[in-house]
Protein backbone atom coordinates (compact mmCIF):
# COMPACT_ATOMS: atom_id res chain seq x y z
CA UNK A 1 0.00 0.00 0.00
CA UNK A 2 1.48 3.20 -1.33
CA UNK A 3 2.21 5.93 1.65
CA UNK A 4 -0.59 8.35 1.98
CA UNK A 5 0.92 11.91 1.91
CA UNK A 6 0.60 14.10 4.99
CA UNK A 7 -3.22 15.85 5.68
CA UNK A 8 -3.71 19.35 6.66
CA UNK A 9 -6.16 20.23 9.35
CA UNK A 10 -9.16 22.60 8.38
CA UNK A 11 -7.70 25.22 10.56
CA UNK A 12 -3.87 25.15 8.91
CA UNK A 13 -5.82 25.04 5.38
CA UNK A 14 -7.48 28.31 6.36
CA UNK A 15 -4.47 29.75 7.59
CA UNK A 16 -2.89 29.44 4.59
CA UNK A 17 -5.59 30.30 2.41
CA UNK A 18 -6.13 33.79 4.49
CA UNK A 19 -2.17 34.04 3.59
CA UNK A 20 -2.41 33.94 0.50
CA UNK A 21 -5.22 36.14 -0.40
CA UNK A 22 -3.41 38.82 1.80
CA UNK A 23 -0.42 38.24 0.27
CA UNK A 24 -1.97 37.74 -3.38
CA UNK A 25 -4.11 39.69 -3.32
CA UNK A 26 -3.57 42.57 -1.03
CA UNK A 27 -5.48 46.10 -0.46
CA UNK A 28 -8.19 46.93 -3.30
CA UNK A 29 -10.33 49.65 -3.92
CA UNK A 30 -13.87 47.95 -4.74
CA UNK A 31 -17.19 49.11 -5.93
CA UNK A 32 -20.47 47.69 -5.88
CA UNK A 33 -23.92 47.85 -3.52
CA UNK A 34 -24.25 47.64 0.24
CA UNK A 35 -26.58 45.34 1.59
CA UNK A 36 -27.63 43.92 5.33
CA UNK A 37 -26.20 46.36 6.47
CA UNK A 38 -25.51 45.33 10.59
CA UNK A 39 -25.02 47.60 13.19
CA UNK A 40 -24.30 45.62 16.28
CA UNK A 41 -23.74 47.07 19.99
CA UNK A 42 -19.59 46.36 19.61
CA UNK A 43 -19.49 49.24 17.07
CA UNK A 44 -18.24 47.06 14.49
CA UNK A 45 -20.19 47.26 11.19
CA UNK A 46 -20.90 44.49 9.48
CA UNK A 47 -22.43 44.19 5.42
CA UNK A 48 -22.43 42.41 2.19
CA UNK A 49 -20.96 44.09 -1.18
CA UNK A 50 -22.40 43.01 -4.39
CA UNK A 51 -23.29 43.73 -7.88
CA UNK A 52 -25.65 42.33 -10.04
CA UNK A 53 -23.30 38.78 -10.34
CA UNK A 54 -21.69 38.28 -7.11
CA UNK A 55 -20.98 39.38 -3.28
CA UNK A 56 -18.56 39.54 -1.01
CA UNK A 57 -19.01 39.91 3.13
CA UNK A 58 -17.41 42.59 4.42
CA UNK A 59 -16.19 44.33 7.85
CA UNK A 60 -15.85 47.74 8.49
CA UNK A 61 -14.70 47.66 12.43
CA UNK A 62 -15.25 50.39 14.98
CA UNK A 63 -11.78 51.99 15.13
CA UNK A 64 -12.20 52.73 11.44
CA UNK A 65 -16.00 53.65 11.11
CA UNK A 66 -15.75 56.37 13.27
CA UNK A 67 -13.97 58.40 10.30
CA UNK A 68 -16.50 57.58 8.08
CA UNK A 69 -18.78 60.23 6.47
CA UNK A 70 -21.15 58.25 4.23
CA UNK A 71 -24.09 56.60 5.58
CA UNK A 72 -23.98 53.58 4.70
CA UNK A 73 -28.01 52.40 4.13
CA UNK A 74 -28.55 49.21 2.31
CA UNK A 75 -29.48 50.21 -1.60
CA UNK A 76 -26.54 52.70 -1.55
CA UNK A 77 -23.82 52.33 -4.23
CA UNK A 78 -20.25 53.27 -3.03
CA UNK A 79 -16.73 52.68 -3.14
CA UNK A 80 -14.72 50.89 -0.65
CA UNK A 81 -11.06 50.41 0.25
CA UNK A 82 -10.17 46.90 2.01
CA UNK A 83 -7.77 44.35 2.21
CA UNK A 84 -8.85 40.31 1.22
CA UNK A 85 -8.59 38.05 4.06
CA UNK A 86 -10.30 34.91 5.44
CA UNK A 87 -12.08 34.36 8.90
CA UNK A 88 -10.52 31.28 9.71
CA UNK A 89 -13.05 29.91 12.67
CA UNK A 90 -15.18 29.65 9.58
CA UNK A 91 -13.09 29.76 6.62
CA UNK A 92 -15.52 32.59 5.41
CA UNK A 93 -13.82 34.82 2.43
CA UNK A 94 -14.33 38.59 3.09
CA UNK A 95 -12.98 42.14 2.62
CA UNK A 96 -11.49 44.36 5.81
CA UNK A 97 -12.72 47.92 4.56
CA UNK A 98 -10.80 50.41 5.98
CA UNK A 99 -12.51 53.84 3.95
CA UNK A 100 -16.09 54.27 2.15
CA UNK A 101 -17.15 56.53 0.07
CA UNK A 102 -20.25 57.04 -1.60
CA UNK A 103 -20.01 56.14 -5.22
CA UNK A 104 -19.42 59.02 -8.04
CA UNK A 105 -18.60 61.08 -5.04
CA UNK A 106 -15.15 62.49 -6.74
CA UNK A 107 -17.06 63.93 -10.04
CA UNK A 108 -19.43 65.75 -7.73
CA UNK A 109 -16.65 67.05 -5.23
CA UNK A 110 -15.33 68.65 -8.20
CA UNK A 111 -17.97 70.15 -9.87
CA UNK A 112 -18.42 71.62 -6.31
CA UNK A 113 -15.00 72.62 -6.22
CA UNK A 114 -15.10 74.44 -10.33
CA UNK A 115 -18.14 76.30 -8.72
CA UNK A 116 -16.55 77.23 -5.57
CA UNK A 117 -13.62 78.42 -7.19
CA UNK A 118 -15.71 80.93 -9.40
CA UNK A 119 -18.57 82.27 -7.27
CA UNK A 120 -15.65 83.06 -4.96
CA UNK A 121 -13.91 85.01 -7.11
CA UNK A 122 -17.16 86.95 -8.16
CA UNK A 123 -17.50 87.70 -4.84
CA UNK A 124 -20.44 85.59 -4.23
CA UNK A 125 -19.17 84.55 -0.39
CA UNK A 126 -18.05 88.13 0.71
CA UNK A 127 -21.35 88.65 3.17
CA UNK A 128 -20.51 89.06 6.66
CA UNK A 129 -23.10 91.42 8.00
CA UNK A 130 -24.01 91.08 12.05
CA UNK A 131 -27.19 89.07 12.54
CA UNK A 132 -29.59 90.51 15.07
CA UNK A 133 -29.75 89.28 18.57
CA UNK A 134 -32.03 88.59 19.55
CA UNK A 135 -34.03 88.65 16.27
CA UNK A 136 -37.48 90.17 16.23
CA UNK A 137 -38.90 87.68 13.92
CA UNK A 138 -36.96 84.41 12.47
CA UNK A 139 -38.05 83.29 8.96
CA UNK A 140 -36.93 79.17 8.25
CA UNK A 141 -36.66 77.68 4.84
CA UNK A 142 -37.04 74.33 5.66
CA UNK A 143 -39.24 70.75 5.06
CA UNK A 144 -42.04 70.97 7.49
CA UNK A 145 -41.69 67.32 8.10
CA UNK A 146 -37.54 66.92 8.49
CA UNK A 147 -36.42 66.21 11.91
CA UNK A 148 -33.86 69.05 11.89
CA UNK A 149 -37.06 71.52 11.68
CA UNK A 150 -38.06 69.58 14.84
CA UNK A 151 -34.78 70.23 16.53
CA UNK A 152 -34.92 74.02 15.49
CA UNK A 153 -38.19 74.65 17.03
CA UNK A 154 -37.34 72.79 20.21
CA UNK A 155 -34.24 74.66 21.01
CA UNK A 156 -35.99 77.90 19.97
CA UNK A 157 -38.64 77.34 22.63
CA UNK A 158 -36.58 76.14 25.25
CA UNK A 159 -34.00 78.76 24.81
CA UNK A 160 -36.32 81.99 23.62
CA UNK A 161 -39.79 81.63 23.54
CA UNK A 162 -40.53 85.38 22.71
CA UNK A 163 -39.01 84.66 19.14
CA UNK A 164 -41.25 84.95 16.55
CA UNK A 165 -40.83 82.12 14.35
CA UNK A 166 -42.34 81.65 10.51
CA UNK A 167 -42.03 78.39 8.84
CA UNK A 168 -41.93 78.76 4.92
CA UNK A 169 -41.87 74.74 4.14
CA UNK A 170 -40.02 74.67 1.12
CA UNK A 171 -38.25 70.95 -0.12
CA UNK A 172 -34.59 70.99 0.68
CA UNK A 173 -33.80 67.61 -1.51
CA UNK A 174 -34.35 66.89 -5.21
CA UNK A 175 -34.71 69.17 -8.58
CA UNK A 176 -37.37 71.47 -7.14
CA UNK A 177 -35.39 72.14 -4.10
CA UNK A 178 -33.21 74.97 -5.08
CA UNK A 179 -35.79 76.41 -7.58
CA UNK A 180 -38.68 76.46 -4.26
CA UNK A 181 -35.91 77.87 -1.78
CA UNK A 182 -34.83 80.94 -4.45
CA UNK A 183 -38.74 81.97 -5.22
CA UNK A 184 -39.28 81.92 -1.43
CA UNK A 185 -36.03 83.84 -0.43
CA UNK A 186 -37.52 86.41 -2.97
CA UNK A 187 -40.70 86.49 -1.69
CA UNK A 188 -39.32 87.31 2.01
CA UNK A 189 -37.19 90.19 0.61
CA UNK A 190 -40.01 91.95 -1.16
CA UNK A 191 -42.44 92.33 2.18
CA UNK A 192 -41.50 96.11 3.35
CA UNK A 193 -42.63 94.78 7.15
CA UNK A 194 -39.55 92.54 7.44
CA UNK A 195 -36.23 94.96 8.65
CA UNK A 196 -32.76 93.74 7.73
CA UNK A 197 -31.94 94.92 11.12
CA UNK A 198 -34.50 92.98 13.00
CA UNK A 199 -35.14 89.77 10.96
CA UNK A 200 -33.31 87.02 9.84
CA UNK A 201 -33.52 83.90 7.65
CA UNK A 202 -32.18 80.54 8.26
CA UNK A 203 -32.07 78.12 5.62
CA UNK A 204 -31.88 74.55 7.43
CA UNK A 205 -32.22 70.57 6.80
CA UNK A 206 -30.23 67.38 8.34
CA UNK A 207 -27.60 65.59 7.24
CA UNK A 208 -27.54 63.07 4.13
CA UNK A 209 -24.83 62.12 1.74
CA UNK A 210 -23.44 64.64 -0.75
CA UNK A 211 -26.37 63.73 -3.20
CA UNK A 212 -29.22 64.46 -0.91
CA UNK A 213 -27.45 68.09 -0.40
CA UNK A 214 -26.36 68.90 -3.76
CA UNK A 215 -29.78 71.29 -3.86
CA UNK A 216 -27.85 73.61 -1.39
CA UNK A 217 -24.64 73.50 -4.13
CA UNK A 218 -27.32 75.00 -6.86
CA UNK A 219 -25.32 78.43 -8.15
CA UNK A 220 -28.64 80.14 -8.61
CA UNK A 221 -29.25 79.52 -4.70
CA UNK A 222 -25.78 81.01 -3.87
CA UNK A 223 -26.51 84.09 -5.30
CA UNK A 224 -29.98 84.68 -3.92
CA UNK A 225 -28.63 84.29 -0.59
CA UNK A 226 -25.69 86.74 -1.36
CA UNK A 227 -27.85 89.53 -3.08
CA UNK A 228 -30.74 89.11 0.25
CA UNK A 229 -31.75 92.02 1.56
CA UNK A 230 -32.68 90.01 5.41
CA UNK A 231 -29.64 88.45 6.54
CA UNK A 232 -29.29 84.76 6.19
CA UNK A 233 -27.94 82.15 8.18
CA UNK A 234 -27.40 78.42 6.84
CA UNK A 235 -26.98 75.20 8.88
CA UNK A 236 -27.36 72.50 6.23
CA UNK A 237 -26.35 68.85 7.33
CA UNK A 238 -23.88 68.12 9.55
CA UNK A 239 -20.67 69.21 10.87
CA UNK A 240 -18.37 68.12 8.67
CA UNK A 241 -21.26 68.47 5.57
CA UNK A 242 -20.15 72.35 4.13
CA UNK A 243 -22.22 73.96 1.16
CA UNK A 244 -22.06 76.95 -1.28
CA UNK A 245 -25.02 77.99 0.80
CA UNK A 246 -22.57 78.04 3.70
CA UNK A 247 -20.50 80.11 1.68
CA UNK A 248 -22.66 82.61 0.50
CA UNK A 249 -24.75 83.23 3.88
CA UNK A 250 -23.81 85.86 6.31
CA UNK A 251 -23.32 83.20 9.05
CA UNK A 252 -22.87 79.49 9.08
CA UNK A 253 -24.09 76.70 11.51
CA UNK A 254 -22.85 73.44 11.74
CA UNK A 255 -25.89 71.50 12.52
CA UNK A 256 -29.47 73.13 12.74
CA UNK A 257 -29.47 73.44 16.74
CA UNK A 258 -26.58 74.90 16.75
CA UNK A 259 -28.20 77.45 14.10
CA UNK A 260 -30.73 77.56 16.57
CA UNK A 261 -28.47 78.38 19.52
CA UNK A 262 -26.58 81.06 17.59
CA UNK A 263 -29.61 82.94 16.96
CA UNK A 264 -31.57 83.30 20.20
CA UNK A 265 -30.01 84.12 23.86
CA UNK A 266 -30.69 81.20 26.39
CA UNK A 267 -33.39 82.83 28.79
CA UNK A 268 -31.93 80.33 31.19
CA UNK A 269 -27.89 81.85 31.17
CA UNK A 270 -30.08 85.05 31.33
CA UNK A 271 -31.75 84.27 34.06
CA UNK A 272 -29.13 82.99 36.15
CA UNK A 273 -27.25 86.37 35.13
CA UNK A 274 -30.07 88.15 36.38
CA UNK A 275 -29.98 86.45 39.80
CA UNK A 276 -26.71 87.20 40.50
CA UNK A 277 -26.90 90.50 39.43
CA UNK A 278 -29.87 90.10 41.89
CA UNK A 279 -27.91 88.56 44.66
CA UNK A 280 -24.64 91.37 44.30
CA UNK A 281 -27.39 93.92 44.18
CA UNK A 282 -29.05 92.87 47.46
CA UNK A 283 -25.85 92.24 48.89
CA UNK A 284 -24.47 95.65 47.87
CA UNK A 285 -27.29 96.60 49.11
CA UNK A 286 -27.28 95.25 52.64
CA UNK A 287 -23.47 96.16 52.98
CA UNK A 288 -24.74 100.06 51.77
CA UNK A 289 -27.89 99.73 54.77
CA UNK A 290 -25.15 98.02 57.48
CA UNK A 291 -22.43 100.85 56.95
CA UNK A 292 -25.40 103.79 56.69
CA UNK A 293 -26.61 102.23 60.11
CA UNK A 294 -23.44 102.14 62.01
CA UNK A 295 -23.03 105.90 60.53
CA UNK A 296 -26.39 106.83 61.90
CA UNK A 297 -25.58 105.05 65.45
CA UNK A 298 -22.32 107.48 65.47
CA UNK A 299 -24.34 110.29 64.91
CA UNK A 300 -26.82 109.32 67.24
CA UNK A 301 -24.42 109.16 70.03
CA UNK A 302 -22.20 112.36 68.98
CA UNK A 303 -25.84 114.50 69.32
CA UNK A 304 -27.01 116.63 71.86
CA UNK A 305 -30.57 117.59 73.41
CA UNK A 306 -30.58 121.44 72.02
CA UNK A 307 -31.84 121.56 75.48
CA UNK A 308 -28.41 121.11 76.77
CA UNK A 309 -26.83 123.05 73.78
CA UNK A 310 -28.56 126.01 75.00
CA UNK A 311 -27.87 125.05 78.51
CA UNK A 312 -24.27 124.78 77.30
CA UNK A 313 -24.27 128.10 75.21
CA UNK A 314 -25.71 129.68 78.46
CA UNK A 315 -23.24 129.22 80.59
CA UNK A 316 -20.31 129.82 78.27
CA UNK A 317 -22.01 133.29 78.08
CA UNK A 318 -21.90 133.79 81.73
CA UNK A 319 -18.44 132.45 82.14
CA UNK A 320 -17.70 135.14 79.47
CA UNK A 321 -19.59 137.70 81.02
CA UNK A 322 -17.95 137.01 84.48
CA UNK A 323 -14.74 137.29 82.72
CA UNK A 324 -15.53 140.41 80.97
CA UNK A 325 -16.47 141.90 83.79
CA UNK A 326 -13.04 140.70 86.19
CA UNK A 327 -10.74 142.30 83.49
CA UNK A 328 -12.66 145.64 82.99
CA UNK A 329 -12.40 146.36 86.83
CA UNK A 330 -8.40 144.99 86.79
CA UNK A 331 -8.43 147.36 84.05
CA UNK A 332 -10.37 150.58 85.43
CA UNK A 333 -8.28 149.72 88.82
CA UNK A 334 -4.61 149.58 86.56
CA UNK A 335 -5.58 153.10 85.73
CA UNK A 336 -6.43 154.74 88.51
CA UNK A 337 -2.97 153.65 89.80
CA UNK A 338 -0.95 155.09 86.91
CA UNK A 339 -3.32 158.31 87.75
CA UNK A 340 -2.24 158.35 90.98
CA UNK A 341 1.18 157.98 90.26
CA UNK A 342 1.47 160.20 87.68
CA UNK A 343 -0.39 163.01 89.80
CA UNK A 344 2.20 162.10 92.55
CA UNK A 345 5.32 162.61 90.34
CA UNK A 346 3.45 165.77 88.48
CA UNK A 347 3.20 167.22 92.36
CA UNK A 348 6.84 166.61 93.18
CA UNK A 349 8.22 168.44 89.94
CA UNK A 350 9.18 172.64 90.44
CA UNK A 351 7.23 174.12 87.78
CA UNK A 352 9.16 177.43 87.67
CA UNK A 353 12.43 175.83 87.35
CA UNK A 354 11.20 173.88 84.20
CA UNK A 355 9.51 176.80 82.64
CA UNK A 356 12.70 178.51 82.93
CA UNK A 357 15.15 175.63 81.85
CA UNK A 358 13.03 175.20 78.45
CA UNK A 359 13.06 178.58 77.87
CA UNK A 360 17.00 178.73 77.99
CA UNK A 361 16.61 175.80 75.99
CA UNK A 362 14.66 177.31 73.39
CA UNK A 363 16.56 180.87 73.56
CA UNK A 364 19.98 178.32 72.45
CA UNK A 365 18.40 176.62 69.70
CA UNK A 366 17.59 180.35 68.54
CA UNK A 367 20.96 181.80 68.45
CA UNK A 368 22.05 178.30 66.56
CA UNK A 369 19.54 178.54 64.04
CA UNK A 370 20.89 182.40 63.60
CA UNK A 371 24.21 181.15 63.02
CA UNK A 372 23.41 178.55 61.22
CA UNK A 373 21.60 180.86 58.65
CA UNK A 374 23.92 183.69 58.60
CA UNK A 375 26.60 181.36 57.06
CA UNK A 376 24.34 179.63 55.31
CA UNK A 377 23.95 182.81 53.29
CA UNK A 378 27.60 183.48 53.19
CA UNK A 379 28.27 180.49 51.49
CA UNK A 380 25.94 181.12 48.59
CA UNK A 381 26.39 184.79 48.40
CA UNK A 382 30.18 183.40 47.65
CA UNK A 383 28.90 181.07 45.24
CA UNK A 384 26.77 183.30 43.42
CA UNK A 385 29.67 185.97 42.79
CA UNK A 386 31.83 183.46 41.74
CA UNK A 387 29.01 181.86 39.01
CA UNK A 388 28.20 185.71 38.01
CA UNK A 389 32.01 186.15 37.12
CA UNK A 390 32.13 182.94 34.99
CA UNK A 391 29.22 183.61 33.47
CA UNK A 392 30.26 187.33 32.88
CA UNK A 393 33.68 185.81 30.99
CA UNK A 394 31.81 183.78 28.50
CA UNK A 395 28.70 186.11 28.00
CA UNK A 396 28.61 187.44 24.60
CA UNK A 397 27.59 190.75 25.80
CA UNK A 398 30.81 191.45 27.43
CA UNK A 399 32.43 191.21 23.69
CA UNK A 400 29.81 193.74 22.48
CA UNK A 401 30.84 195.88 25.17
CA UNK A 402 34.45 195.86 23.78
CA UNK A 403 32.25 197.51 20.31
CA UNK A 404 31.37 194.53 18.21
CA UNK A 405 28.20 194.19 17.41
CA UNK A 406 25.34 191.39 16.05
CA UNK A 407 23.69 191.50 12.95
CA UNK A 408 20.38 189.52 12.12
CA UNK A 409 18.13 189.55 9.65
CA UNK A 410 13.96 190.46 9.44
CA UNK A 411 13.53 186.75 10.15
CA UNK A 412 16.27 186.50 13.51
CA UNK A 413 19.24 184.82 11.47
CA UNK A 414 22.36 186.11 12.51
CA UNK A 415 24.48 187.19 9.03
CA UNK A 416 28.19 185.25 9.65
CA UNK A 417 29.15 186.18 5.70
CA UNK A 418 28.72 189.82 3.66
CA UNK A 419 27.59 187.32 0.77
CA UNK A 420 24.56 185.98 3.02
CA UNK A 421 23.36 189.75 2.63
CA UNK A 422 21.61 191.91 -0.31
CA UNK A 423 21.87 195.19 -1.44
CA UNK A 424 18.56 197.38 -0.18
CA UNK A 425 18.41 194.25 2.92
CA UNK A 426 16.80 195.58 6.23
CA UNK A 427 19.38 194.43 9.25
CA UNK A 428 19.37 194.73 12.61
CA UNK A 429 22.41 195.25 14.73
CA UNK A 430 22.72 194.40 18.87
CA UNK A 431 25.60 196.54 20.44
CA UNK A 432 26.60 196.39 23.74
CA UNK A 433 23.86 199.17 24.69
CA UNK A 434 20.97 198.97 22.65
CA UNK A 435 20.02 198.46 18.71
CA UNK A 436 20.59 200.30 15.69
CA UNK A 437 17.96 199.10 11.84
CA UNK A 438 20.52 199.50 9.02
CA UNK A 439 20.34 199.06 5.81
CA UNK A 440 22.67 197.26 2.97
CA UNK A 441 24.11 199.65 0.84
CA UNK A 442 26.66 197.56 -0.97
CA UNK A 443 29.00 194.24 0.23
CA UNK A 444 32.46 194.47 0.38
CA UNK A 445 34.84 191.18 0.09
CA UNK A 446 37.64 190.87 2.30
Amino acid sequence: MPDTPQALSVSQLNQRAKQTLERDVGEVWVEGELSNVSRPASGHIYFTLKDDRAQIRCALFRQRARFVAAPMRDGDQVKLRGRVSLFEPRGDYQLIADAVQAAGLGELLAAFERLKAQLEGEGVFANTRPLPFPPRKILILSSASGAAIRDVLAVLAARWPLADVTLIPVPVQGAEAAPAMISALGLLNRQARLDPDQDVVLITRGGGSLEDLWAFNNEHLARAIFHSRLPVMSAVGHEVDVTLADFAADMRAPTPSAAAERLVPDQHALKQQLTQAENRLQRAMQARLERDSQRLDTLRARLRHPGEQLERQRQHVTDLCQRLQRAMQQTVQQQQTRVTQLSKRLASQDMARLHRAEQERVSQLQRRLANAMQRALEVRQARLSSAARELNAISPLAVLGRGYAIAQDEKGQVIRRAEDTAPGQKLSLRLGEGRLNVEVKRRYKQ
